[in-house]
């Protein structure tokens, strides 16, 4: 509920504040009195676009501060949340609108976007008049106001599951039929590169044990022959040889020599020693420098035949293991891909049976309150003095989608005979006043939570007639809250709080006022609205009859 209105230096307002009450809240006053500055100003705070220059000539900026209360399960906390702002059970809505034309926006003391005020006003009010594009004049909300009146959530909720399901085994088939096309398209690639791979085999760290025996190998190729020729040099036709022929001449002469051979002889036996020694240890090293040639040449045509193959894929040799399991499970999954789309058909098909019962069930059920709203909509045009207008719901087939596969327009025909067509197509002035009056009262459920405005929506109308929409609008504000700006004094007669416009002119400077009416002065305003600038005795007796209702 809207409980206060703070405007300041705003186009004729220099400072006004206004405490709304629940019920019915109407506004009056003469033309050009600034009724219409006080929605200009509510729609500035509420984010709606509207004038472009709102500021007070002489001012330096025009601000407007809307307080509301929020019950515990009110929508706007919903979006309060979403945009991380504060909450509770009060909302503080403020706006300044400078001259150079920029607007900037606090909910309850924090920064905010147009954008976010414009989602809390969706939560907050509704404006119905003869111009409002945002409520029951625009066709796109027909199908929504026809499922709340028809209480059809479950249904509605049931089809969106149904379409969500759809869409997700939609997804699944394209994406595994795209999968599939990829694959098949490099088939011939990938059989030709998992044979070449399985053929090879390479193992995980082979290309680093290859390249290892490989220099091993090449090395030993190199310095062999010099160990076999040390070798010959040190057997029995070099260094042994000679030294044996010497051991044995001195034998022979050892016991002549008295004794100087002695030392000689030992030496020449611990080096014949130290040469077997040292001949063992080549001949050692000879076998390990033993190898075949055709194993160099095998080895280095695997090790060429990996580092080709990793260059040809491009990647590590180490990897190419990994990447052989990587080809092999792209292979299984063509060969498997064929029953896992079937699958997946299957589902597809089941998706969409599901969505078609559900959204079948929702448009028969879309129907049946249709021909509820339509007669509860004409049995209210009756004592609007519309008994001859023919209201009608139509449903039309459209694209299917989220909330079924079905348009709903509101139409109207105004007199028997006449063509129908949209509501705002064909009904105009206070035709068109009094059928969004009769929708909003079938359309309205109870602590909707919503603060509704009317803009002059008995224009056109008076008599027994304009009584008729009083009633209905303060019908529809019990337990609720809804502003009239009205020029009817049967409309303002009923309302339960009334406000008076004033426009006055102070040293050339033109301002406008709102006075909040006691019950003596309302008794003048009514009778100024029934006989105009000069009030009689009998349009106060009239004002008082209508008071007394």
């Amino acid at each position: 509920m809207l409980r206060a209105l703070d405007i300041r230096d705003m186009l004729i307002i220099d400072r006004l504040e206004l405490t709304f009450q629940p019920g019915l809240n109407v506004l009056t006053g003469e033309t050009g009195a600034g009724k219409s500055i006080l929605l200009d100003s509510l729609g500035f705070v509420l984010g709606w676009r509207g004038r472009a220059e709102l500021v007070r000539q002489g001012a330096q900026r025009g601000e407007v501060v809307a307080v509301f209360d929020l019950p515990p399960e009110h929508a706007a906390h919903a979006v309060l949340d979403e945009a991380g702002l504060p909450g509770g059970d009060e909302l503080i809505l403020r706006r300044i609108n400078s001259t150079d034309g920029r607007k900037t926006a606090w909910v309850n003391d924090r920064r905010c976007s147009g954008e976010v005020l414009r989602a809390l006003s969706d939560t907050l009010v509704e404006l119905h008049g003869q111009h409002d594009d945002r409520g029951l004049l625009d066709p796109r909300g027909h199908r929504a106001l026809l499922d709340a009146f028809g209480g059809l959530n479950a249904e509605r909720d049931q089809t969106r599951g149904t379409w969500t399901t759809l869409g997700r085994a939609r997804r699944a088939v394209t994406e595994t039929e795209a999968a599939l096309a990829a694959i098949r398209a490099e088939e011939e690639f990938l059989r030709h590169a998992v044979a070449e791979l399985d053929q090879l085999d390479p193992q995980p760290g082979e290309d680093a044990t290859l390249d290892a025996s490989r220099r091993k190998m090449q090395a030993a190729a190199r310095i062999r022959d010099d160990v076999v020729r040390a070798h010959a040099l040190l057997g029995g036709k070099g260094a042994e040889g000679a030294m044996g022929e010497a051991l044995r001449w001195l034998d022979g002469v050892i016991e002549r020599a008295d004794g100087t051979l002695d030392a000689p002889l030992a030496a020449l036996n611990r080096a014949m020693i130290e040469l077997g020694e040292a001949q063992s240890g080549i001949e050692a090293s000879l076998e390990a420098l033993d190898f075949d040639p055709h194993e160099l040449e095998a080895t280095e045509e695997r090790l060429f035949a990996i580092r080709a193959l990793a260059r040809k894929h491009d990647t590590a040799p180490d990897d190419l293991n990994a990447f052989a399991v990587t080809l092999r499970d792209r292979l299984a999954a063509l060969d498997q891909g064929d029953a896992d789309l079937f699958r997946q058909r299957a589902d597809l098909q089941a998706a969409e049976a599901a969505y078609d019962a559900a959204a079948a069930r929702l448009s028969q059920a879309r129907a049946t309150a249709a021909t509820a709203l339509d007669k509860a909509v004409m049995a209210e045009l009756a004592p609007l003095k519309m008994e001859r207008a023919d209201f009608r719901t139509v449903l039309s087939s459209a694209d299917p989608g989220p909330e079924g596969r079905d348009t709903a327009v509101f139409t109207v025909a105004t007199n028997p005979g006449a063509p129908a067509g949209p509501l705002n197509k064909i009904a105009s002035g206070g035709e068109l006043s009094r059928f969004l009056l009769a929708l909003k009262v079938c359309l309205t459920g109870p602590d909707s939570g919503l603060t509704m405005i009317f803009d002059e929506i008995d224009r056109g109308v008076g008599g027994a007639t304009a009584d008729a929409v009083g009633r209905r609008l303060a019908d529809l504000a019990r337990g609720g809250q809804v502003l009239v700006v009205t020029h009817s004094p049967q409309v303002a007669a009923r309302g339960a709080h009334h406000w008076q416009v004033r426009k006055q002119v102070t040293d050339g400077i033109t301002l406008s006022r709102v006075v909040d009416l006691p019950a003596s002065d309302r008794v003048d305003e009514i009778a100024r609205m029934l006989a105009g600038d000069t009030i009689t005795d009998e349009a106060r007796a009239a004002a008082r009859a209508l008071l007394a209702g």
